[in-house]
């Protein structure tokens, strides 16, 4: 797949956000409207003991991606209360519309004592067009910790094909300490599942893209289709120094199926790289694709995991 990049369009430092957050738009992920287009990402804000919390946002676009017409004035939905999944934020903040009904897939983040957090996927629903959003039920997650997923299930991305829903994520398999003097880091990859209402999922615990590297982490699987065959675009990194080291950071991976149970993983296919010295050029991560009158499109972030906000860019070529 290649793209031509458009350059970054969403800059937090550029505007006042909601729900006291400072800066970060993490995870952009685009619901194209009748008029505009609407891009929920998630920022950050410190609690007392200067603690992050993630908080799901959203900006409008007019459909040029010039013009921004609208910020959320109000958090999307809150965090959750003590003790649950996602007392610590969520991140990312997934929307899927069908009709005039906007449904959330949410991760989840709650803060562990021996390892740093662990997570879940949550289901939220709006009133209000896809404005602001409250949990299903009583709260709890759909999707988490199982006999073959041992921790940190989160990421969900959520299509239907053929009448049935399809779920693309990530889980965590293990925690490594590389070295005594730093804390331990999580190892995940990516897994499908699928299910006939997009609440109750069936899943095995099968990671569905062969590594490139001994301990790979994989994350923010996105699909869209073209004729008979889909395609996936993620992010990758190594499992340690990748906060820093732009040579461990993360980068977008590719993968291609025409059956949606077999992918083949061909990096090499995605053209999109980074620009030196500017706000993509040590990393790449977090991307999304999406279809907006006929054209395709990838929302993805750049350098520091997105604190410098998103950047767009446009297939040209299958």
């Amino acid at each position: 797949m290649k793209f031509e990049k458009l350059g970054k369009i969403f800059d937090p430092a550029d505007y006042k956000l909601t729900d006291g957050c400072t800066g970060f738009a993490k995870s952009p992920q685009a619901i194209p409207l009748e008029h505009s287009v609407r891009i929920y990402f998630t920022s950050q804000r410190k609690t007392e003991n200067g603690k992050w919390i993630s908080c799901p946002q959203f900006v409008e676009f007019s459909k040029d991606f010039k013009t921004v017409l609208r910020l959320s004035e109000q958090p999307v939905i809150r965090q959750g209360d003590l003790g649950m999944f996602d007392e610590h934020g969520i991140f990312p903040f997934h929307v899927v519309r069908t009709g005039e009904k906007f449904r959330a897939y949410t991760s989840g983040w709650s803060r562990r004592n021996a390892v740093s957090v662990d997570m879940a996927i949550g289901l939220a629903d709006s009133n209000d067009t896809g404005v602001t959003f409250e949990r299903v039920g009583f709260g709890g997650p759909i999707v988490s910790a199982s006999l073959n997923e041992p921790c940190m299930v989160c990421d969900g991305f959520v299509r239907n094909y053929n009448g049935l829903f399809y779920m693309w994520y990530i889980f965590g398999t293990a925690w490594k300490k590389y070295s005594d003097a730093n804390h331990p880091e999580r190892i995940y990859k990516i897994a499908q599942a699928t299910s006939d209402d997009g609440v109750n999922w069936h899943r095995n615990g099968t990671p569905v893209i062969c590594d490139v590297f001994e301990d790979e982490c994989q994350a923010l699987p996105t699909i869209i289709r073209t004729g008979d065959r889909y395609h996936m675009v993620f992010c990758y990194r190594k499992a340690y120094d990748f906060r820093t080291n732009p040579a461990n950071g993360y980068r977008l991976g590719y993968a291609f199926s025409d059956d949606l149970l077999h992918w083949t993983r061909d990096d090499n296919r995605l053209v999109l790289s980074g620009t030196q010295s500017e706000w993509d050029s040590d990393m790449q991560c977090y991307p999304n694709l999406f279809e907006c009158d006929g054209k395709i499109y990838l929302l993805y972030n750049g350098n520091e995991f997105g604190k410098h906000g998103f950047g767009l860019a446009r297939l040209t070529e299958v």
